[in-house]
């Protein structure tokens, strides 16, 4: 039958030209990676077809053996990776190969800084698969064919790496996908069979198929008569093993196989669950958070196996959203092989599994803190935020997880977060009954906030929260081991219980002194404050802000606004220093007008020190000078 070879030049999307200048300069040092992507690549292509042929066994056009096969050729200089898996479309391979369709990419390319090593690292985790091909060849060509389609509908596509590819549709009779490397002068090692061998031992003896090459032999005309393929990996379901049988180096290669990641994982924890449900998982921390972490669309989660058998990427129902960064698999005996997506949100055994995976997760984390304090720093600094996410996902181990989160404090005056809410009620004084914080919208801005004042007089410690997810965190975490969280800047602040009594008769007094200038401030900014009252909080400042319990923090009012959202109103109150002399100056002003611009001059400030915006910074500014210019005079 003629083919239509519908032959044409195609250029690559910009990323993919830039992915292939970085990742051939700056993974040039580890070259033989290529085989261990490709391999890997081949590898979920099998995944794929056996899932897609439980519904639909014709896809198998009758050869149901899905295995990967290496062969190269020294006068050719080729090497050529063979899979029998669900192969591509034309369309697929204009998708998957032509452009980056991934979530995140021009994240990604900003994140690059230049430093080879650090970029190294980020394009491992951006999961480069087949380009890695271009470090050692000048010239690549695949040709594949989907399964189910006629042998007529394959289709060969062929790049230098240069900005174009030429793509026709050929003939193949056979399924799945053929990779040809042609090799570039001097990367003749590659060229041998024992050091192929050596690659696939060293990367993918994990890959749960076999992969096969030309058994070896004493002689050329031997190979060819023979041509027998033998298998050189274990080809068995590394999380099927028991772990007594599981290398480190193994968990680390199946590591970097599952998550597509080129740097070695932080931990792991792998088990087998027996009893009225059985299965199998490996779960894995990485070294480092990805560049798209934080980003919605990106999808995050466990792989889904049933009996070894692959069912789904990405399954997010088998791990909560606040343990996104957690990579591994779940192997189920119980579960249906047909079982979708669907069905998984709605599915009591899913739910068993989820709950017992996030405890070995949790545990995996509990013995990092406890033993290895250095680790679970390195930890905290890339996955903290996610992990502050918890408390509000997951009632069930809002304790546990509590345990597990790390702050900066006045202890320390430090911007790292070391300090467990254990530790803080370690260091509690006699009489205090609750657990301090204050949040801001950076960390300078909560260590030098004015509420912290009484509390650094009294020595009493004060959590400093200032990652934009704490304002959520504190929302949902009430209470640790009895004790409730306040915020230092909402409500009356009650510290009788750390006061004597020589400091209770001076802020009776003062409430008393000061009470006609407080009735006096309130009228002046009648429009602008709930209330106004003696501060206990302030020993320095002249005034700050405090919201009502339950209000929004004033630079998370900021921010939404800025986001464009709209915020509830809510008037703050204004508490004032009866110690500082602006604030004793006011006591003895006549001038009401005076009086108010200087009132007003006191809240603007006190805004502006939360980290709030001005509704008039023209009128703040002109208020100011109108005052600076009397004091001159």
């Amino acid at each position: 039958m003629t083919v239509d070879t519908q032959k044409e030049t195609l250029e690559f999307q910009t990323e993919v030209k830039q992915l292939l200048q970085l990742m051939i300069h700056s993974l040039y040092s580890n070259k033989e990676i290529f085989l261990r992507e490709l391999v890997s690549n081949g590898s979920d292509a099998c995944d794929k077809l056996r899932f897609e042929a439980l519904g639909n066994d014709s896809l198998y056009q009758g050869d149901t053996g899905l295995r990967i096969r290496i062969d190269f050729d020294k006068e050719a200089r080729t090497v050529t990776v063979t899979d029998s898996g669900i192969g591509m479309t034309r369309d697929e391979v204009v998708d998957n190969i032509g452009t980056i369709a991934k979530s995140g990419t021009r994240q990604f390319f900003e994140s690059l800084t230049g430093d080879q090593a650090n970029d190294t690292q980020l394009i491992g985790q951006f999961g480069v698969g087949f380009y890695s091909s271009f470090i050692v060849a000048d010239k690549v060509t695949l040709t594949t064919r989907k399964a189910g389609l006629p042998a007529e509908q394959g289709v060969r596509w062929s790049s230098g790496g240069d900005g174009s590819f030429t793509l026709e549709t050929v003939e193949r009779e056979t399924r799945g996908t053929e990779v040809v490397l042609h090799f570039h002068e001097g990367e003749d090692e590659f060229l041998d069979g024992f050091r192929l061998r050596n690659i696939i031992h060293k990367y993918s003896d994990h890959i749960p198929l076999p992969i096969e090459m030309l058994a070896e032999s004493t002689g050329e005309e031997d190979k060819e008569a023979a041509a027998e393929y033998e298998t050189v990996n274990k080809a068995s379901a590394l999380w099927t093993r028991p772990r007594k049988d599981v290398t480190e180096e193994e968990y680390k290669e199946f590591y970097k196989h599952v998550a597509h990641d080129f740097e070695d994982p932080m931990n792991w924890v792998h088990s087998h669950v027996e009893g009225n449900q059985s299965y199998k998982t490996l779960f894995y921390i990485p070294a480092r958070a990805p560049f798209d972490l934080y980003d919605r669309d990106s999808r995050h989660g466990i792989k889904l196996y049933v009996r070894r058998v692959f069912i789904m990427d990405d399954a997010e129902q088998l791990m909560p959203y606040y343990l996104r960064f957690v990579r591994g698999l779940v192997d189920s005996d119980d579960l249906p092989l047909n079982v979708s997506r669907e069905i998984l949100q709605h599915n009591k055994l899913i739910d068993t599994i989820k709950a017992g995976s996030v405890k070995k997760v949790l545990g995996l984390l509990e013995s990092m803190a406890k033993d290895d304090k250095e680790a679970y720093a390195s930890f905290w600094e890339q996955f903290g935020k996610v992990m502050k996410e918890g408390p509000g996902e997951d009632h069930t181990n809002r304790e546990r997880i509590a345990k597990l989160l790390r702050f900066s404090s006045t202890q320390t005056d430090s911007e790292e977060q070391t300090v467990s809410l254990e530790d803080y009620i370690g260091r509690m004084k006699e009489g205090q009954e609750k657990i301090y914080f204050i949040t801001a919208d950076s960390f300078a801005a909560a260590k030098n906030s004015p509420h912290l004042q009484i509390f650094r007089s009294k020595g009493i410690e004060v959590l400093l929260l200032a990652d934009r997810v704490d304002e959520w965190l504190v929302s949902h975490l009430n209470e640790f081991d009895g004790k409730p969280l306040a915020s230092i800047a909402k409500g009356e602040l009650d510290l009788d219980k750390l006061a004597d009594e020589e400091e209770k008769e001076a802020a009776k007094k003062n409430e008393d002194e000061y009470a006609d200038l407080v009735k006096r401030m309130k009228d002046a900014l009648a429009e602008r404050v709930n209330e106004a009252r003696v501060s206990q909080r302030l020993t320095d400042s002249p005034s700050c802000l405090v919201m009502g319990e339950h209000d929004m923090a004033v630079h998370m009012q900021h921010m939404l606004k800025q986001a464009g959202h709209d915020v509830p109103p809510s008037k703050p109150d204004l508490e004032i220093n009866p110690s500082h002399p602006l604030v004793s100056r006011l006591k003895d002003e006549s001038d009401a007008a005076r009086f108010a611009s200087w009132s007003n001059v006191l809240l603007d400030q006190a805004m502006l020190s939360e980290g709030g915006q001005l509704d008039d910074p023209v009128a703040f500014v002109n208020r100011l000078n109108d005052l600076l210019q009397e004091m001159i005079k």
